[in-house]
């Protein structure tokens, strides 16, 4: 493809204060923070908790693994597709109001989740609640860079968010099989209920966050969902529907054609999502590709293990929920750990680290079966819970300090929709290979699915070596 010359930058516009509210009273920067980490953490519970909750749902709604899939990916697709413009979103409008919009659209859908009444309604609300998701997460990231200009200082304050988001992924199934088993798994949306009101209700102690120039980039948002969802309907209804039938071969034909129209309107944007100078450093190129395979692995994983345990070894939803507790535990001093650990060493260094202990994680559950002794599934788990907690706040550091302040929300948002596409497609993928005959789980599928994705991780940590330097 032929190179495209950069745009033009755009005139200097000076900050526009946010004046939908009065300003708010000076506050300290970890008010932000605490407001920051408790979205982040509600948003990625959803994945964990539900996943918990899913043989539940196929009871109550009477749905097969198809359905399933849809109700994990209608909330990754969706986010992952409008992060790349509620990134830009935040930076337009200010990281405090994008952050109180999304908050609040992603109760109401929330909401809308525990009151459906079929699973056609509750994938519907699922995609409201990725929508929202998609502005919650860019903007909770800028709100951070906005409220720590020390990169130190800053770095700690990443490391704290990215812990709070791989703690509710860890902690999330342990609720999800809690509420579930006490209440019902419609308690697993609920739960979101009273979290957004605490969010709320902090933001409105945080400083207005300035406005800076962002164009949103219409054709370029349409393009990015229809490729998304081509691409995704693809992977999930390839097995059901068969991989050469119609519908699959039109779905996949889309995601190409809407994945080349991106391209194009792109490289003739006067100002695109997808600034292509913002990936010539190598240092943003690398960040996004281990976001991807990162994501991909743990999704992938928290997916699989949920249904391992209680498809196949029959456990219940608490206690399957339970099993995840050493999990949550060694997330959390890893991610605590990974910045510390990256100013002695190097982020390089963490981050292949923190790859190939994930390679690991993957090659050590392939021997797992339905009489695998519980003591020894624990034992195996615990590459898991290091790899990503490792990588993952080196990642997300190597990312801000790569981009001017004004470019942190696009910046952000490009990062996590590629983190949520590779989930998205982890959990399309291990789905379709889960399913065995007459609906059982099938460990042949299992294992090709943890072959994949470990082949996948050895690929970003050697572009990660090869590309960074040892700083």
């Amino acid at each position: 493809m032929p190179a495209t010359p950069s745009p033009p930058p755009a005139p200097a516009l000076r900050p526009q204060p946010d004046r939908a509210r009065p300003a708010a009273p000076p506050q300290s920067s970890g008010v932000a923070l605490i407001a920051s980490l408790l979205g982040f953490a509600v948003i990625t519970i959803d994945v964990s908790a539900v996943n918990i909750a899913l043989p539940a749902i196929q009871d109550s709604l009477h749905s097969g693994m198809v359905g399933l899939q849809w109700v994990v990916d209608a909330y990754t697709l969706m986010f992952a597709a409008l992060m790349l413009s509620a990134g830009a979103l935040a930076d337009r409008v200010g990281a405090r109001r994008a952050y109180v919009w999304g908050v609040a659209l992603f109760t109401l859908g929330s909401l809308g989740c525990a009151l459906a009444p079929g699973i056609g309604v509750l994938v519907g609300a699922r995609v409201a609640q990725g929508a929202a998701a998609a502005v919650v997460m860019p903007a909770s990231l800028a709100l951070i860079r906005q409220a720590y200009d020390d990169s130190h200082a800053r770095a700690r304050a990443i490391a704290l968010w990215t812990a709070g988001g791989a703690v509710a992924m860890a902690v999330g199934p342990v609720l999800g099989g809690l509420l579930t088993e006490a209440a019902g798994w419609r308690a697993v949306f609920l739960l979101n209920l009273p979290v957004g009101a605490v969010i709320l209700g902090l933001l409105i102690r945080v400083p207005h966050s300035p406005r800076r120039p962002a164009v949103l980039d219409g054709g370029g948002q349409l393009t990015a969902i229809l490729a998304l969802a081509g691409l995704g309907f693809a992977v999930i209804e390839g097995r059901h529907l068969g991989w050469t039938s119609g519908p699959v071969l039109v779905a996949a034909a889309l995601a190409v054609a809407s994945g080349y129209a991106f391209y194009v309107i792109e490289a003739r944007h006067r100002q695109p999502m997808v600034p292509p100078g913002l990936l010539k450093d190598r240092r943003v190129a690398v960040a996004l590709a281990v976001g991807f395979a990162v994501n991909a692995t743990f999704y992938g994983g928290i997916f699989l293990l949920g249904l391992y345990y209680q498809q196949l070894r029959g456990m219940s939803g608490i206690t399957a929920g339970l099993m995840f507790v050493p999990l949550a535990a060694l997330v959390t001093a890893t991610n605590l750990v990974s910045p510390r650990l990256a100013e002695r060493i190097g982020r390089r260094a963490v981050i292949v680290t923190g790859q190939l202990v994930f390679i690991a994680a993957m090659l050590a559950l392939l021997p797992l079966a339905a009489h695998t002794p519980v003591w020894l599934v624990l034992v195996l788990l615990l590459p898991l819970s290091t790899g990503g907690a490792l990588a993952v706040p080196a990642v997300t550091a190597l990312l801000m300090d790569a981009v001017p302040p004004e470019r942190a929300g696009t910046a952000s948002g490009l990062l996590n929709s590629l983190r949520q596409t590779g989930g998205a497609l982890a959990v399309a993928l291990f789905g379709s290979l889960l399913a065995g005959p007459g609906g059982g789980f099938s460990l042949t599928g299992m294992r090709i699915g943890l072959v994949t994705v470990a082949v996948l991780l050895l690929g970003t940590a050697a572009l990660a070596r090869l590309a960074l330097s040892r700083d």
